[in-house]
């Protein structure tokens, strides 16, 4: 279940991040609420997670997590241009969360 918070809780790192790039700023009410619930969330399955997990593995899947999704919500959603080299620096970021996962 611990992994599971942890999932959980880079997910939601990337809905906030959406989310306050939809708030424009923080000028639209809903979307600036539904980025601090976002916040609060990710925070909370963070914790979660760490409750057993050492934060020297938590800490780096969270973020990465959280990076490679913004990341593929910009493309996705936002239309970012990304350069061709940049993704072969995705890449390794997803192969680097992943052997964290596998050696810890």
């Amino acid at each position: 279940m611990t992994w599971f918070y942890l999932v959980v809780a880079g997910i939601f790192e990337v809905v906030w991040a959406t989310m306050m790039k939809l708030s424009n700023g923080f000028s639209h009410l809903g979307y600036a609420t539904a980025t601090v619930i976002g916040m609060i969330l990710s925070f909370g399955f963070l914790a979660l997670a760490t409750k057993h997990l050492p934060l020297s593995i938590a800490y780096p899947i969270w973020t990465g997590i959280g990076a490679v999704g913004a990341i593929l919500v910009g493309v996705l959603l936002f239309k970012d241009q990304i350069a061709p080299v940049t993704w072969l620096f995705i890449a390794m970021l997803i192969i680097g969360i992943i052997g964290i996962k596998v050696t810890s």
